[in-house]
């Protein structure tokens, strides 16, 4: 497994450490945005977070990729080079209690993991990645995201709603796939889905009973000018710093 730091910490600080998941590109504004969200909690929350890339070709040849971090990001960049490498660090990540993040590409992988392990919909694929399946759960939207911004509404007593601080959110997309079939069996096995758009499109979804587990069809990368992380990756942040401070007081 090869990471790379994506920030580093001051040593006065006892930092968490977060996967950053994905296939690392400088043509992808979000990968290029988040170094920038580091600095900017570390020094306004004084949340201390170390980020390190895990490609997820590496996440494929090392199932215990992501195991030992205080917090899973799936970035957006889809598609995957590792399929494979993604729904094993998701599948970590939720099985373990880790704090999970998935953006975009994230978000339907999240869904496909819980469908695939969960659900038993072991035959369900991502059109992007397996066009030719018989069994989709994530296909093409039948009206492109990409470039987007639409409004959407997150259920009262969500986690969403609680990291958001807020019912409503517009939010800014770059995506030409979403979640179709099977989103009652999803939902029927523990999954909710927190957040829609004014279509009642499904665009947040999350996993009760797990410390954080979120993950969202849009961007929250994109908000603003990049100078300020968005309340989803602040709660990230706060969430891995918290199970970084768990972890400190476990026996070894």
């Amino acid at each position: 497994m090869t990471n790379s730091p994506a920030q580093a910490s001051s040593p006065a600080s006892r930092s968490a450490r977060l996967a950053l998941v994905g296939d690392r590109s400088p043509d992808v504004v979000s990968h290029i945005r988040i170094p920038r969200f580091l600095d900017s909690l570390a020094e306004r929350d004084r949340l201390v977070v170390d980020a390190y890339w895990i490609h997820s070709e590496d996440a494929a040849a090392d199932p215990a990729a992501v195991r030992g971090f205080d917090a899973v990001w799936v970035v957006p960049g889809s598609p995957y080079r590792s399929e494979a490498g993604v729904l094993s660090a998701i599948r970590t990540a939720r099985e373990e209690g880790i704090p999970f993040l998935g953006t975009c590409g994230g978000f339907q992988h999240a869904l496909l993991e819980y469908a695939r392990t969960v659900c038993g919909l072991t035959g369900v694929a991502h059109a992007e990645n397996d066009p030719d399946a018989e069994d989709f759960l994530i296909e093409p939207l039948a009206c492109s995201l990409a470039g987007h911004e639409a409004a959407v509404r997150v259920e009262p007593g969500s986690l969403a709603q609680s990291v958001l601080g807020a019912e409503r959110t517009v939010e800014r997309y770059s995506c030409r796939y979403g979640p179709s079939a099977h989103l009652d069996t999803l939902r029927a096995h523990g999954l909710r889905f927190s957040g829609h758009d004014e279509d009642g499109q499904v665009r947040i979804v999350e996993l009760p009973g797990h410390p954080f587990f979120l993950a969202t069809l849009f961007q929250p990368e994109l908000s603003g000018d990049g100078s300020r992380p968005h309340p989803f990756v602040r709660g990230l942040a706060r969430a891995a710093v918290d199970h970084a401070a768990r972890a400190a007081h476990l026996p070894v």
